[in-house]
């Protein structure tokens, strides 16, 4: 068994966090971003790893800076075999990466050298991947860049989002943290470099990101739903209201009613809602169209289109995107 320094923070790696326990490691310390202000008011709130290191009574550190002298003498003075890193949030300096016996090892939510950098997981959706998958790697000063140990690959589903993905690589990405550690430990594993030319890599995504352009293909945005679902979340206005959309189909379907708004949407302008009735309406895309399926107007919950319109009148000729 290894004496484990673990470093994460958002609820990705808390699954993580759980395995290396439960497979008998020491972790003598939980690294965490600190603790924000939460709303408007005074009220902090501590990352979904500290909670989860204090519910297991596991020594917390939070350091402003990873680089940070006083911190890292702290890490020299536990002297761990290992560190492990799941979307911690901040790149390690050198003095960090090479402080362990065995390393420190990145659970990372792609299967590298695709989709380096933030939000991997997102971006699989929004592409329309067949596949994603996690990575172990041996992290070195790059972004993403390290030596891979092991990785397991996973087949999307066809209504894959966002958070269910999130979800299954969390999953995924703990159980083979513990056989990376446990490979490590047996000398059974070599450090395979990354394929440069290969590498691809993601940017940052932000709530901006999610105001759908009706111009794209519905099939493009559909993808982009799915992918956003449940942050940031993709969004239209209507009547100069946010309308975030939850769910949506593009339209292909033999029923009588949708085949006809499917027919009406060839003659609209993107963004124009081109057929509704008391349980869905469709909008014009670029390309083809939109059955809205679940959605949240500002100021009201999320609910089922169906529902949302025994309450709320959309009719043909609205125009989505409009502020």
């Amino acid at each position: 068994m290894m004496k484990v320094v673990f470093m994460g923070t958002p609820d990705f790696a808390v699954e993580t966090l759980k395995a290396v326990v439960s497979a008998g490691h020491e972790v003598a310390a939980v690294v965490t971003q600190p603790d924000k202000p939460k709303g408007r008011g005074t009220a902090m709130s501590m990352s979904a790893v500290k909670e989860a290191a204090l519910a297991m009574s596991l020594p917390v550190l939070q350091p402003e800076r990873a680089r940070d002298e006083e911190f890292i003498s702290r890490l020299r003075g536990i002297n761990p075999d290992v560190i492990v890193v799941v979307a911690f949030g901040q790149l390690l300096p050198k003095k960090i990466i090479d402080m362990p016996k065995y390393g420190c090892v990145n659970v990372h939510a792609s299967l590298l050298p695709k989709y380096r950098g933030a939000s991997p997981v997102q971006w699989a959706v929004i592409d329309g991947c067949e596949y994603s998958g996690v990575t172990t790697m041996l992290m070195d000063e790059g972004l993403d860049t390290g030596d891979i140990l092991l990785a397991e690959k996973v087949k999307l589903d066809k209504k894959e989002t966002g958070g269910s993905l999130f979800e299954r690589l969390s999953l995924v990405g703990a159980q083979l943290l513990v056989k990376t550690l446990n490979a490590l430990e047996e000398g059974s594993v070599t450090p395979v470099k990354q394929d440069e030319q290969k590498a691809t890599y993601v940017r940052m995504l932000n709530k901006a990101f999610g105001n759908i352009d009706f111009n794209q293909p519905a099939e493009k945005i559909e993808r982009l739903i799915r992918g956003l679902n449940p942050w940031p979340s993709a969004y239209t206005h209507i009547n100069g209201k946010l309308l975030k959309i939850w769910d949506a189909s593009v339209c292909g379907t033999s029923e009588a009613a949708l085949e006809a708004g499917e027919s009406a949407s060839r003659k609209a302008e993107p963004g124009t809602v081109v057929y509704s009735d008391d349980k869905a309406f469709i909008v014009q895309c670029g390309d083809k169209a939109l059955k809205i399926n679940e959605l949240q107007l500002e100021g009201k919950k999320r609910m089922k289109t169906e529902d949302f319109l025994r309450g709320y009148s959309i009719k043909p000729g609205d125009v989505l995107g409009v502020n």
